[in-house]
């Protein structure tokens, strides 16, 4: 069983800036960022591969960024330029494939809360 801790999260005036870690109890395959804001649904937010391919939602792009250092096991998301909108429960996602199969796990998630 894969445990991922989260930090990082907290309430920031808009155009500031939050760094999220997410780290794992073992190597990650895939890490990425998710998150949900009330009432709707959870929607990724970026990922990055092991090979180091990097995927990003458009609402986030140019303002998010996702790193990874594998030597901790350990995703994190810079965010910058925060908006209102950002506001969510923010849940690190680790994919780990095993015989072909694809096995995903999900921290406890974090709150990021941005005041206008």
């Amino acid at each position: 069983q894969v445990q991922l801790v989260e930090s990082g999260g907290g309430l920031v005036q808009a155009g500031g800036s939050l760094r999220l870690s997410c780290a794992a109890s073992s190597s990650v395959n895939t890490g990425g960022w998710y998150r949900q804001a009330p009432g709707k649904q959870r929607e990724l937010v970026a990922t990055i591969s092991s090979g180091g391919s990097i995927n990003y939602a458009d609402s986030v792009k140019g303002r998010f960024t996702i790193s990874r250092d594998n030597t901790k096991n350990t995703v994190y998301l810079q965010m910058n330029s925060l908006k209102p909108e950002d506001t969510a429960v923010y849940y690190c996602n680790a994919v780990y494939w095993v015989l072909a199969r694809r096995y995903d796990y999900w921290g406890q998630g974090t709150q990021v809360t941005v005041s206008s």
